[in-house]
């Protein structure tokens, strides 16, 4: 998988952000540290979805990160996925 298929957004504290080229509604962000990953949803409500090995204090920052930056992870999903 190459970088055009898991666009980064940002990296914040050791966590980057990112969509899958293919992904799907309702609105979510990936985030990973080292092998680590979670998967956040955005829309209607910030919510984990999936925790793949992520320490909790890594979960925590990462969910703090997109209630932070909402609009702007919106904002570039619409951009990216042509909404």
């Amino acid at each position: 998988m190459n970088v055009k298929d898991k666009p980064t957004l940002f990296e914040i504290f050791g966590l980057r952000f990112f969509f899958f080229a293919n992904d799907h509604e309702p609105i979510h962000i990936h985030a990973e540290k080292e092998e680590n990953r979670v998967k956040i949803q955005v829309t209607p409500t910030v919510e984990l979805i999936e925790n793949k090995g992520m320490k909790q204090k890594d979960v925590k920052k990462a969910l703090s990160i997109v209630r932070t930056y909402r609009e702007d992870i919106i904002n570039a999903w619409n951009v990216f996925f042509n909404k």
